[in-house]
């Protein structure tokens, strides 16, 4: 905290100067009042004594009182007048200046008497028209009155004027609300200010400044029910604020206010006070708060309504879209599911076939005496038995990858999930890329194999078809404070929107190669155990995938 950070506690404008007429403080008072201060001495061209002072050494302190103050080795006040312009015009403004010497530096303070300056004048000239009044009875009297009605005019427009500019500035009902009590809460010097919804013939309150009643339920008697149903508002003297009230122990004002939209009651503002209120002069003004209020109330709630139905709608278009995903992956798995099953089946039929005289042709081998001929045909048999065995190698893991009968959690060796993936895209990998296995020791991890299965196949082969030509996949599996960590990294081209490769419909592969699919559906399938995955990427230096899925 700086030395003079002190005076920004002051209500009055204070600069300090150093021995070398250098501004080293301005409070936030005086850079407010004196925006366009630049230094002492341009300041000080602006700034006349009001009266000027008999004597002086410094002609140019006649005229300066900020030269005189810094010049003068002892403290000295005096009335001042700022050379001020608004909007082009001269407008004087006037301030006690006092001065206050320390060490090697000037405090000078600035109070602002411009407004009782201001008073002053209208004293003098209401002095001047009172003078005047004695000789003119009736002049006077149609002046008294046409102050009494500017005064009320004035608070009527100051009101109305409060109350819009809060009504622009909030879209709360609340906000609003409360904010119009205050207001006239205020105006009426009231002890008790609440606003309370209609109900049928009864009112509850919604909003109180004394933040007590809220949502009790109120009845009016018949006299002001009668108003209330007119669209007037009530002033009456009693005991009680409504029905249901504890009666006060003296008389107060009660002034029941009706809020209408398009002659629907919406509810009633209740002032209680003890000043003596009479209407005549505020009803037009409380007519219009009313008008404003109901209008600001009903266009609150529209908004309200508004907003949650666009929330609805966009949580309804996120689950459509998490349902369209999960359709499409049902769809895609079960075509998948009926596919395998007919390869499977057909590939079967002849396989038992080629297996079956294998066999024969196995047996018959050792009944040829031809010892060339019989090394030839055992070398043939043994390629076709090492064939029939891959086939039947490829069958069973495709069967296992579509697990279509296995849609309850269960416990995996994701280990030996991901072998079964590899064997499936084998085709992709083949003679180009290098698969790099970091197993780690996992234990049985509970989970929807075949799901994450079609995960551990989009990632792979997209990123075997990043890699142009030859490179590398890298697969670690660790498991690590109860959570399962798969990692799969390639050397391909790397992907230019990693913030977008989710987003459904999104693809790098072109139009026509890729769907857009498979990472939005693998995003889901994670999320459906409870985990995350996330993307490594580098143009030209490759993609990791991080799969994280927590596991007991």
């Amino acid at each position: 905290m700086g030395k003079f950070d002190l005076f920004n506690k002051f209500n009055s404008a204070v600069v300090v100067i150093n021995e070398n007429r250098e501004t080293v403080f301005m409070n936030n008072v005086f850079k407010r009042i004196f925006k366009d201060y630049k230094d002492i001495r341009k300041f000080s061209h602006k700034l006349n004594y009001e009266v000027y002072p008999l004597e002086s050494s410094n002609i140019m302190t006649v005229h300066s009182p900020i030269l005189q103050a810094l010049n003068s080795k002892e403290d000295i006040s005096a009335h001042v007048m700022y050379q001020a312009y608004v909007n082009n015009e001269f407008s004087p403004m006037y301030f006690d200046m006092n001065t206050t010497k320390r060490g090697k530096y000037t405090v000078v303070i600035f109070t602002d008497v411009t407004a009782q300056i201001n008073v002053d004048e209208l004293k003098k000239q209401n002095l001047k028209y009172k003078t005047q009044v004695n000789f003119l009875e009736e002049d006077n009297k149609a002046m008294s009155k046409v102050k009494l009605q500017a005064q009320s005019q004035a608070v009527k427009l100051l009101l109305l004027n409060n109350i819009s500019n809060i009504i622009r500035g909030s879209i709360n009902t609340s906000v609003i609300l409360k904010s119009a009590l205050q207001e006239l809460s205020e105006m009426f010097g009231s002890f008790r200010a609440y606003y309370a919804e209609s109900e049928g013939l009864s009112f509850r309150v919604k909003e109180s400044l004394s933040k007590k009643g809220i949502n009790t339920l109120i009845t009016f008697d018949k006299t002001v029910n009668d108003y209330i149903k007119k669209g007037k508002v009530s002033c009456i003297t009693c005991r009680k604020e409504y029905n249901e009230a504890e009666p006060f122990k003296e008389n107060v004002q009660r002034i029941v206010m009706p809020i209408y939209h398009l002659k629907k009651l919406i509810g009633v503002i209740v002032l209680s006070t003890k000043q003596k209120t009479k209407l005549d002069d505020t009803l037009e003004v409380l007519e219009g708060v009313s008008s404003q209020l109901g209008n600001a109330i009903i266009q609150s709630e529209l908004y309200k309504k508004n907003e949650q139905m666009v929330q609805d709608l966009t949580k309804a278009l996120k689950e459509l879209k998490e349902t369209q995903l999960q359709l499409i992956n049902s769809a895609k798995m079960a075509s998948l599911g009926q596919l395998v099953a007919g390869v499977a089946h057909e590939i079967n039929t002849p396989l038992a076939s080629i297996k079956s005289n294998n066999e024969i042709t196995k047996k018959l081998i050792k009944q040829v005496e031809d010892k060339e001929i019989k090394e030839l045909l055992e070398e043939t048999n043994n390629i076709d038995s090492m064939a029939i065995d891959k086939i039947n190698r490829l069958v069973v893991s495709l069967r296992k990858f579509v697990r279509l009968d296995e849609a309850e959690l269960q416990e995996a060796d994701i280990n030996k999930e991901i072998d079964l993936t590899l064997d499936l895209i084998r085709h992709e990998t083949k003679n180009r890329i290098e698969i790099v296995k970091k197993y780690g020791k996992l234990p049985p991890v509970k989970c929807y194999p075949n799901m994450l299965n079609q995960v551990f196949m989009n990632i792979l082969v997209n990123a075997s078809h990043a890699i142009e030509g030859e490179g590398t996949i890298t697969i670690d599996t660790s498991y690590k404070k109860k959570c399962l960590v798969v990692k799969i990294k390639d050397t391909g081209c790397g992907i230019k929107e990693p913030d977008k490769i989710f987003d459904v419909g999104y693809t790098t592969k072109g139009a026509g190669v890729g769907t857009g699919w498979g990472l939005a559906i693998s995003q889901k399938i994670i999320e459906k155990h409870k985990g995350k995955i996330d993307v490594k990427t580098k143009i030209n230096k490759g993609s990791e995938f991080i799969i994280t899925i927590p596991s007991e």
